[in-house]
């Protein structure tokens, strides 16, 4: 006899309370393995696929795409028994933190089909005919049927919160693949054709406005002044981090311009004598760690309780990335203790992850330390918001030709401006400017580094 056991919203650590709901993975009536995925949702730290510790069929869910759940809560239903043939255990999984799957593939997904067969008729009785059954007649528009190819989760996200259905969009990928810019370019159509009502209305007969209104349903997220988008998940969390940093730390910005041409010399050499390639993010870093352990103020937070600055022994080195669904801070754990090429991989590791959506919040979180590189942006310089509760940010603008002067004479050089934002609480200008200078230093003159490896 089947059990019915109900499987809730998993703790997936560091603190997150809530997740809501970006994908369903399976429909009620679904067959699922042990630790087979069944949703997406997202935290205020990352994208995470639950799987379910259950094997069985899927009998209910609870909560719709979009739809926030505060951890604990039910997440669906599952039906587990004596497995039918050809079926695994239906045994838990035993898996402490299911948030993040186990190591072992999921089994096959199936999924139980209910056949549109016509109902057979039933016995006729002694005397009468039975009575024929006919099918009924196929309607005059048929929607597109099955699953609908969207490129990512995060693009069915953004279809739903601004009411685009995607079943009615044709998609401009690879074999109709639905993209980003498709759901966009709807959405701008929505907004055109409303305000074009809208104008049409102020000019129509007053006894016919509900004529032009109803030719143009409009999505309740936008209005004549723009579209709205909600600050949920990690944006949501991006928005308050910031906030509370700009509200509660003290900060103060100096920047200076170098000479990074023996800087981009030595990268080149280092490239062309084999082995993995070195980033300039990577370079960068490397003199980071190195200016820290000089000035080991820049590597701390403050303890507001205890009315204490801690100075942290460890630096996890975070850097800026931008994706899709915002800015995002990958972590690059005990980067002090990396070389350039370790740290030039983990930094391309950890870029994918993040464009991807699978960053785990261990990945997010923990940071001691920003490098912020907005020269990819094409800008020279900036003044950014510290990422609470560090207490300083490197920043580095585009590497550029200038003009220079170079031993005395008036050269091109590639320069790149270089800006140190700080929490005045862990430190004086001295101390900050002396950090930056360093950096520079290093920079024009890559040999400065040696000094202290």
């Amino acid at each position: 006899m089947a059990q019915v056991l109900e499987f809730k919203l998993p703790d997936l650590g560091e603190g997150l309370t809530e997740a809501s709901i970006v994908t369903w993975l399976v429909q009620v009536g679904d067959v699922v393995a042990v630790d087979q995925p069944v949703v997406e949702v997202e935290t205020a730290k990352a994208m995470v696929e639950v799987p379910c510790p259950y094997g069985g069929v899927v009998t209910a869910r609870f909560g719709e795409e979009g739809s926030e759940l505060p951890v604990g809560s039910p997440l669906l239903t599952v039906a587990v028994g004596t497995p039918a043939e050809g079926e695994g255990d239906d045994e838990g999984s035993g898996n402490v933190l299911v948030g993040y799957g186990t190591a072992a593939a999921p089994a096959r997904r199936r999924r139980v089909r209910r056949q549109d067969a016509v109902p057979a008729a039933a016995p006729a009785a002694p005397g009468r005919t039975a009575p024929s059954v006919s099918p009924a007649p196929p309607p005059e528009a048929t929607p597109r049927s099955g699953p609908v190819s969207v490129i990512s989760p995060l693009v069915r996200k953004l279809a739903r919160e601004h009411g685009v259905d995607l079943r009615e969009l044709p998609g401009s990928g690879p074999d109709g693949l639905i993209l980003r810019a498709d759901v966009e370019s709807a959405m701008r159509e929505t907004v055109q054709v409303r305000t074009h009502v809208a104008e049409a209305e102020a000019v129509a007969p007053a006894a016919a406005p509900s004529q032009v209104s109803a030719q143009a349903p409009t999505p309740s997220d936008t209005s004549a002044d723009g579209i709205r988008v909600p600050l949920r998940g990690i944006r949501g969390a991006v928005a308050d981090k910031l906030t509370r940093s700009r509200r509660e730390i003290p900060d103060a910005t100096c920047w200076v311009d170098a000479d990074a041409t023996e800087f981009m010399h030595a990268r080149v050499a280092m490239n062309a004598a084999g082995g993995g390639k070195i980033s300039v993010l990577a370079l960068l870093a490397r003199i980071c760690t190195a200016a820290l352990a000089r000035h080991p103020e820049l590597n701390s937070r403050v303890d507001l309780a205890a009315r204490e600055v801690v100075q942290l022994d460890a630096v996890h080195l975070g850097f800026a990335a931008q994706t899709e669904r915002g800015l995002v801070v990958p972590v690059v754990k005990d980067a002090h203790g990396r070389d350039a090429e370790s740290l030039s991989a983990e930094f391309a590791r950890l870029t994918e992850a993040a464009r991807a959506g699978r960053l785990t919040p261990g990945e997010l979180t923990g940071g001691t330390f920003t490098l912020n590189n907005y020269g990819v942006f094409g800008v020279d310089g900036s003044t950014p918001i510290i990422n609470h509760p560090e207490a300083a940010m490197l920043g580095v603008g585009r590497i550029i030709p200038k003009p220079w002067v170079h031993q005395g004479e008036l050269a091109v050089r590639q320069v790149v401006q270089l800006s140190l934002t700080f929490d005045h609480r862990v430190c004086d200008g001295g101390t900050a400017g002396g950090f930056l200078r360093y950096v520079a230093d290093c920079v024009e003159q890559p040999a400065v580094l040696l000094r202290t490896l």
